[in-house]
């Protein structure tokens, strides 16, 4: 991975720019005091500053892009020893599904900050798995913390069991966040800004929106093409906006799933809140209007946490998942270019990329349902 990202030219190459150019280039405003603003490409929310300030601020005697792949490489031991401690305990193979699963990514992990929000989900997860107080509040708090950051971290606390464990995580969840979001807002302007660019986003091409439009273009039914817009290629065309809605009516939908499985679950195993945070960041990933390469280190961070637990009813789900994080690396970087233009090449991987995470996101909520909430029949 560290080879390939010192070369840096597989595929289209460029995979690196993102820290090199971009982060440092945000680095610059946040030494000013401010979120940046005005800035398209910035769609994170505030925590997500703290990520690209560290390596500045932690590690100065080395260069950004050094500092930052240090840090991410710190995050991955994290993430590893904590799968690793809970296998040893219960016999389980999670951290080696993390170990041979991340590799298929290539390079990619290294050059964004997604290994770190799946860190802060994971470790959250490994805490609330213990019968402690002090374990649960800290694994909200880590779950807080990590929605400032990325957002769906604050899913690992949708499985919480009933009770003193929800309050425990949830409280310490949302004080977490909003003492950070107080001090963020306190010391930089614009903290907030990200939120104007959201509703703007477009069909990136490696969405389902993006595959079927890819398809109706393939056939001459849709006229559309392929731009840079928010720093991915989005289509653009007729139909875009009006699929773009429907999109975001089925996350609307997913949402209201994973409210109503929560209030009808009776069941609950050390395994559930494990298996509830993966089915639900799988069903928000594939009602997404987009859906980034790097999207896959939180699922196959996710699915390693559950094969912690012998418990677990997401086995198949792993599984589906390692083939789609190697064709999320064939999509990109190896032939982006195909992906972009159409080809029948670039068409075929991304509909077999994500049918396998549509049936994974299928798969996952019909066993979550099956274990906690149909009846066991006598």
């Amino acid at each position: 991975m560290l080879a390939l990202l010192a070369s840096d030219s597989l595929g289209i190459g460029g995979v690196g720019n993102e820290v090199r150019l971009l982060y440092r280039h945000w680095y610059g405003f946040f030494a000013d005091g401010t979120f940046p603003p005005a800035d398209p490409t910035w769609q994170y929310p505030p925590g997500a500053g703290l990520v690209v300030m560290a390596p500045g601020l932690l590690m100065p005697w080395l260069g950004y892009t050094q500092a930052f792949v240090v840090l991410t490489l710190l995050a991955d031991a994290a993430v590893t020893l904590g799968l690793a401690v809970a296998d040893r305990s219960r016999l389980t193979h999670g951290a080696w599904y993390w170990v041979c699963g991340l590799p298929l990514l290539l390079h990619l992990p290294l050059a964004r900050y997604d290994v770190q929000a799946t860190a802060l989900a994971v470790l959250s997860l490994l805490l609330l798995k213990g019968r402690a107080p002090a374990a649960h509040r800290l694994g909200g708090a880590l779950a807080g913390l990590g929605a400032l950051v990325k957002v769906w971290p604050a899913l690992a606390l949708i499985g919480t069991p009933r009770g003193r464990t929800t309050r425990e995580a949830w409280t310490a969840a949302a004080v977490t966040a909003a003492t950070l979001l107080a001090v963020l807002a306190l010391f930089f302007s614009s903290s907030l800004g990200f939120l104007r660019g959201q509703g703007a986003r477009g069909i990136q091409v490696e969405s389902l929106g993006g595959t079927a439009l890819a398809l109706g273009r393939a056939a001459g039914l849709w006229p559309g093409t392929a731009e840079v817009r928010y720093g991915a290629y989005e289509y653009v065309g007729p139909y875009v906006s009006t699929l773009g809605h429907l999109f975001l009516l089925l996350t609307v939908a997913a949402v209201l799933w994973l409210v109503l499985w929560r209030l009808r679950a009776t069941r609950w195993s050390e395994a559930t809140p494990l298996d509830a945070a993966l089915a639900a960041v799988l069903l928000l990933t594939v009602t997404s209007r987009v859906i980034s390469p790097q999207y896959l280190v939180w699922l196959l961070g996710l699915a390693a946490v559950c094969l912690t637990s012998r418990r677990t009813v997401m086995r198949p789900v792993a599984l589906l998942l390692l083939p789609a994080a190697a064709l999320s690396s064939l999509a990109y970087p190896v032939l982006y270019a195909e992906v972009v233009t159409g080809t029948p090449l670039g068409l075929a991987v991304m509909a077999a990329r994500n049918g396998l995470l549509l049936a994974a996101a299928a798969v996952a909520a019909h066993r979550l349902w099956r274990a906690t909430v149909t009846p066991v029949q006598e």
